[in-house]
């Protein structure tokens, strides 16, 4: 992983089980994961040429829960960002902001097969044991399809801003804006 220090010159802690493991994403991935991102998030929908831009900006917060066959069944995107701001949805990002202050988490889901495994938690944690470790103060990220109380279960609160409000308006009436101080 890297963060703001550079590189972490480590392999992802054992976050395997059943034959599926955490690794990091390839290019080869991104198909699979934008089919998991329309099933997850069919209301927020977001292209593979989102995903893509994202793993060409900051590789090292992209990752893949693959099965044995290398095939994606998960995956997970973070990358440095601006506290209290979120990217629009569906938008490529042109560069990482120079007064990044947080790692953003822009996207976790799960394909249908692989829910209720306890798969979220485990990448959770390592993301921000990594992002303590590198530096960063918080994680953040925006919830949605009601799932602010997923996130509080993390260790994340909700933080309600004017600034943040008609960005959210966006992503639904049920986004919120959350934070995981570090």
């Amino acid at each position: 992983m890297e963060f703001r220090g550079g590189p972490v010159e480590r392999a992802l802690p054992p976050l395997s089980q059943d034959g599926l493991t955490w690794r990091p994403m390839r290019a080869g991935d991104l198909d699979a994961v934008a089919e998991i991102a329309g099933l997850s998030f069919p209301d927020h929908f977001e292209g593979r040429d989102c995903f893509e831009n994202r793993l060409a900006l900051h590789p090292e917060g992209c990752f893949v829960l693959a099965g044995r066959d290398g095939a994606a069944k998960g995956y997970l995107v973070a990358y440095p960002w601006r506290e209290g701001h979120a990217p629009a949805l569906n938008t490529l990002i042109e560069t990482i902001p120079a007064d990044a202050d947080v790692l953003y988490l822009h996207d976790l889901a799960l394909h249908p097969d692989a829910r209720g495994g306890g798969w979220t938690g485990s990448i959770i944690e390592e993301l921000a044991r990594s992002a303590k470790a590198a530096g960063w103060p918080a994680v953040a990220l925006v919830a949605v399809n009601d799932a602010a109380p997923f996130w509080e279960g993390r260790g994340f609160t909700v933080v309600e801003t004017p600034e943040m409000a008609a960005k959210l308006a966006g992503y639904g009436p049920d986004a919120r804006y959350m934070i995981r101080r570090l």
